[in-house]
């Protein structure tokens, strides 16, 4: 397993990156059991997308990559904390580090036999500018989903909160997922991610980010895997995008 996980942060980090989104996921409310740690390692990359930033200062998303290792460790059944150290490699080669990234999520317990299963999500994070036009962010995200048979049907309606800075804002970013679920290893689908800008003055539709991934997941007993290609919908998206999440029970 070891020359496995050094592989796999080497691939990682020799991608190239520019791209503030360091986790592109629709979370599903499954958590570490009691007492458990997990690791995962979300990487993406832009291979043809916006060539200006969002803000001044701010990481150019087209030939970007975007990553963080995150850390999780299961307090009961139903409530798991987490951390985030998210990094991007530049197009030139130049690896910055994007702060870091702290995380409690309540969900129902043993939310992968529901049929019905729900959570919520609180992160709390603290970024330099070239990841975060503000040092000082939030996000609450709310998790719902339903199960029928093997269609799996989740949304993540998630609003981020400035906490700091001249533009203290709170933006509508959700998330959905609707999936097909192969056998208890395989699993495909679509998943839907949003940016509709401030909630009080809704971004014009072609400024919006809307982007449509096709995924494959992979869950085993110890490692779980995520792929995902992506394409962007309008002019205030990005036009493709792959991603990945390995994940270890440790």
């Amino acid at each position: 397993m070891r020359p496995t996980f050094a592989a796999v942060v080497l691939f990682l980090f020799a991608w190239s990156a520019d791209r503030a989104t360091d986790e592109i996921q629709v979370y599903n409310a499954e958590i570490n059991e009691p007492g458990r740690f997990s690791l995962q390692l979300h990487g993406n990359e832009v291979l043809r997308g916006r060539t200006s930033a969002g803000f001044p200062g701010g990481l150019v998303p087209d030939g970007a990559f975007n990553g963080t290792p995150e850390l999780g460790y299961g307090l009961s059944d139903s409530w798991e904390v987490g951390a985030y150290l998210p990094y991007a490699v530049t197009r030139d080669g130049e690896i910055e580090w994007g702060g870091a990234k702290l995380r409690a999520l309540v969900v129902s317990p043993r939310a992968r036999e529901r049929r019905f299963f729900y959570g919520a999500n609180l992160e709390l994070s603290y970024q330099p500018r070239l990841f975060e036009e503000n040092h000082w962010n939030s996000e609450i995200r709310a998790i719902l989903g339903w199960r029928v048979r093997s269609i799996e049907f989740i949304v993540n309606p998630i609003v981020d909160v400035a906490l700091g800075g001249r533009h203290r804002t709170a933006d509508l970013s959700p998330a959905a997922r609707l999936a097909y679920i192969l056998s208890p290893l395989w699993t495909v689908g679509l998943e839907h991610y949003s940016g509709f800008g401030p909630i009080d003055h809704l971004d014009p539709s072609r400024r919006q980010l809307q982007e449509t991934f096709a995924v494959a997941d992979f869950s085993g007993r110890t490692i779980d895997v995520d792929v995902g290609v992506g394409r962007g919908l309008t002019p205030g998206s990005d036009a493709w995008t792959v991603k990945l999440i390995l994940g270890w029970t440790l």
